[in-house]
């Protein structure tokens, strides 16, 4: 990681992983759009840098900035979220080994671990992972990782990762960070082995750039998935780990205004008669609210809320007008989608499909004013 003066999340988010460079002095990283790198001399590296596949000093910033913001000592990039969950599991688990997933996770996760992995002889168990003692009557000799994430997605369930940290056994804790991001949730401050993130979503923070990470403190699972990326080669793009770069620079003004949004909305919703429920952590009503509040700096940017009927809930995902229908997440713009005929679709006939009157909502950085009326309007519009 390049030393840095900064301590702060913000100072961080802005610096870390990169220094002017003495060529130029470009103040941001540069996009280095190249396959591959001169050598000094038979072997001899220049920098460290061979061919794009196994290395790129764009990339490479990148990973630097995301292993400052984990306070982490190791971060490698993806192509996407999914090449990052991919990599995690081919290091960690071989045939005849058990995984643990929560009861409501995203269901590329289990369409990957039961119908893909489950072909190779892997074994699966769905849990819900805010109750430690199911996790740990689940946990086996073969358990290799309890799969994590807290908040969920959709239903925004809350896990205590210190206390599912503490009885996991010889299973790694691998804690998918996405929702919360590192500014509001530090998994390996709180016992968990490694951290994954999509960073097509906050990290990235504009819908425009697709990407995936993994951070951990273990230099041998470093050592792999620096391997995994240079075998395989599902590698960010420089100009992806650029843009994704720029985008952390404003994480923290940007969740800010997430959260600050996402309150005033579940609020909101929370005294419409149209709505049943409103599952957001940040609402006293919401059954993880409290260890929400001691495990995170702020409760998010993601919420969902249950209609009485499916038509009311498919309704109102058709009736919005600035709130977009879409699937993906964390963008500044506002979306909201139907789970379970849309980003969950493939968790169809499992444990793990979505109510049929539940939506999902990614509340972006719009005027609050804006947004309620949206809603109000959409809501109405019921009637």
């Amino acid at each position: 990681m390049i030393e840095s003066t900064a301590q702060g999340f913000s100072s961080r988010a802005i610096h870390a992983g990169y220094e002017p460079d003495s060529h130029m002095g470009s103040i941001n990283v540069p996009i280095y759009a190249s396959t591959t790198f001169a050598q000094d001399g038979l072997a001899q590296l220049r920098g460290g840098y061979e061919y794009g596949r196994v290395a790129n000093p764009t990339v490479r910033a990148l990973e630097q900035t995301l292993a400052a913001l984990e306070e982490a000592s190791f971060a490698r990039a993806f192509s996407s979220g999914m090449a990052a969950v991919d990599a995690l599991i081919r290091i960690l688990v071989r045939p005849g080994d058990h995984v643990i997933l929560g009861n409501d996770a995203y269901g590329g996760i289990y369409r990957l671990l039961q119908h893909d992995y489950g072909e190779w002889g892997i074994e699966l168990s769905i849990v819900d992972t805010t109750d430690v003692a199911a996790v740990r009557d689940a946990v086996r000799e073969n358990t290799r990782i309890i799969w994590l994430e807290t908040p969920t997605n959709p239903a925004l369930n809350i896990t205590d990762i210190a206390a599912i940290s503490a009885v996991k056994g010889s299973a790694a804790v691998v804690v998918d960070n996405t929702f919360a991001t590192p500014y509001l949730q530090k998994p390996l401050e709180l016992g968990a082995d490694h951290v994954l993130h999509s960073t097509t979503k906050y990290l990235g923070g504009h819908s425009d750039v697709l990407g995936g990470a993994v951070v951990t403190n273990c230099a041998d699972m470093d050592e792999r998935l620096l391997y995994f990326q240079g075998n395989v080669g599902a590698v960010s793009s420089p100009f992806d780990a650029y843009l994704t770069t720029r985008g952390i620079k404003t994480l923290s003004v940007r969740m800010d205004r997430h959260c600050s949004n996402a309150q005033a909305v579940a609020e909101f919703l929370e005294s419409r008669p149209e709505v049943s429920q409103v599952l957001y952590p940040g609402l006293s009503s919401h059954p993880g609210h409290e260890l929400a509040a001691r495990q995170m700096r702020g409760f998010g940017g993601m919420l969902s809320v249950r209609f009485h009927s499916e038509e009311q809930a498919r309704g109102v995902c058709l009736n919005t007008r600035l709130v977009c229908l879409a699937e993906s997440l964390g963008g500044v713009e506002s979306l909201i989608e139907h789970p379970q005929s849309m980003t969950h679709a493939s968790a169809a006939g499992s444990v793990l499909v979505p109510p049929a009157d539940l939506v999902r909502i990614s509340v972006g950085i719009e005027d609050i004013e804006d947004l309620l009326a949206d809603f109000a309007q959409a809501l109405d519009a019921l009637h």
